[in-house]
């Protein structure tokens, strides 16, 4: 089992200082290693944990209280059983759902904390699990891997010590960035005699979830280096078009950017659990009248007539014997009694409803064929049963940039040579352009070994029968 670290609650990191190669000085500032947890519950807390979470709904503590009334023989004239077993399924049902959802996370979570990096320890390259590293080792990358924790970048296999990442899971942008190491430790190079004798000491700032910021200095065989967030890359990023770079780890696990920027699991709702709350409200208040109305009928009855019939109907012993004081009790026991006895105005059966309807739209969102992007072999996946019927209500999208819709994809339209417009599909009739389709003929271009197959373009004769001057100048185009 791995073990996660805890930093001491009262102590407030206010820099972090990482020597590289030294688990003995950085282990006494007990710094997280880098194990993950993005799951809510485990064995122990899944129980009280997903109760108190279901008795948060207005329908479940509403019939908790129901059933703490039913235990009181005074008022209740129903057994405890007809409200205990209906609410127990619904409890049962819904933790049934939320330990399937929770026990993906667990799975997610264990291949993360289970891919392997390459750590170097005591001057060579050995395979760890991503859960084993800690802070102050130096791990090697290779190209179109994660980045396994925040890494101080120290060489590369590209010259000046750059480095390419990819970005997209920590801010969405699939366009490459660039980061470049310091010269000096640049010249390091892949040697890992030198690596396993580099001895540097990295003074930075605390965990924090600013990803672009980052504000430190290695101080190296008596040399102060100032580091900034060009020289870092952080876990969650991908490196691209670089065949290797040596980083120190400076943060790991929670204290990483990438977990700092996730925030606690907790216990999502929709728009539609808070219209089931305020509904469920509306049906208690209801039901709370209903049972205000007979007791007041009930107080009246019993002062003006049920004293009468005493005989046959005594009242309960712990009633006062006066007819004033014994009708108020009796009027007020009876209004818990309505409560028990008209409880199915309350449907218990509502949320139950809910998820198994939950549970089938997100199989349906798996099955869908009609989802399935084909370019990445990517179907659909519906990873938690909690939001799907928010997928309907979006009113507003807001996107930063026209890359993020477009793929910054552009394709060959028209082309200007010589002044001349070339590429509109002209009618011959009027000489107008006319709008081009699917069924639009275009030019074959296989005649030449370098043709793109995907490539369009109309109107042969308007290119390659140039004719005079521009004759050259197009063929050259």
């Amino acid at each position: 089992m791995a073990k996660c670290w805890r930093r001491n609650e009262d102590h407030t990191e206010t820099e972090r200082r990482v020597r590289a190669n030294d688990p003995d000085f950085n282990a006494q500032f007990k710094y997280a290693n880098n194990f993950i947890k993005t799951s809510k519950y485990s064995l122990v807390t899944f129980v009280p944990q997903n109760l108190f979470e279901q008795f948060q709904r207005l329908a479940n503590f509403y019939f908790l209280c129901l059933l703490v009334l039913q235990l009181i023989p005074q008022i209740s004239s129903l057994t405890a059983v007809t409200t205990a077993v209906p609410l127990a399924v619904v409890l049962t049902v819904t933790a049934l759902k939320d330990a399937i959802d929770d026990f993906q996370r667990h799975r997610s979570d264990s291949q993360v904390n289970n891919r392997e990096s390459k750590v170097l320890r005591e001057g060579r390259l050995l395979e760890e699990r991503w859960y084993r590293v800690q802070v102050g080792d130096i791990i090697r990358m290779e190209n179109d891997q994660f980045v396994a924790a925040d890494l101080l970048l120290l060489s590369t296999s590209e010259p000046n010590g750059l480095c390419y990442i990819e970005t997209a899971e920590l801010d969405g942008e699939t366009n490459l960035k660039c980061r470049q190491a310091l010269p000096e430790t640049a010249e390091l190079g892949e040697d890992h005699g030198l690596f396993g004798k580099f001895t540097g000491d990295v003074i930075c700032e605390p965990p924090n979830n600013n990803l672009s910021k980052f504000e430190g200095t290695l101080r190296w065989e008596g040399e102060t280096y100032s580091l900034d967030n060009d020289k870092v890359l952080y876990r969650g990023c991908v490196l691209r078009n670089t065949r290797w770079c040596y980083g120190l780890v400076i943060f790991a696990g929670r204290d990483t950017k990438l977990m700092q920027n996730s925030g606690k699991t907790i216990f999502k709702r929709t728009s539609l659990d808070r219209l089931l709350n305020i509904i469920i409200i509306g049906i208690v208040f209801f039901l709370l009248s209903l049972c205000l109305f007979c007791t007041v009928a009930c107080g009246i009855w019993e002062s003006v007539t049920g004293s009468d019939f005493r005989l046959y109907l005594p009242w309960d012993p712990l009633v006062p014997k006066t007819d004033t004081g014994g009708a108020t009790v009796t009027a007020v026991l009876v209004f818990f009694s309505y409560g028990i006895v008209m409880n199915t105005v309350v449907p218990i059966s509502l949320y139950v409803s809910v998820e198994v309807i939950r549970f089938f739209h997100s199989l349906l969102i798996n099955w869908d064929e009609k989802m399935y992007y084909a370019t990445n072999d990517t179907p659909a996946k519906a990873r938690t049963t909690t939001l799907n019927e928010e997928l309907g209500q979006i009113e507003y999208i807001f996107s930063d940039k026209t890359g993020t819709l477009t793929q910054n994809i552009m394709t060959f339209n028209k082309c200007s040579i010589n002044g001349k417009m070339y590429g509109d599909v002209i009618d011959v009739a009027t000489g107008e352009p006319i709008v081009i389709t699917e069924d639009t003929k275009t030019v074959d271009l296989s005649f030449n070994p370098m043709h793109e197959a995907k490539f369009k373009f109309y109107r042969k004769d308007t290119l390659w029968k140039g004719n005079g001057k521009g004759g050259l100048q197009i063929f050259e185009f």
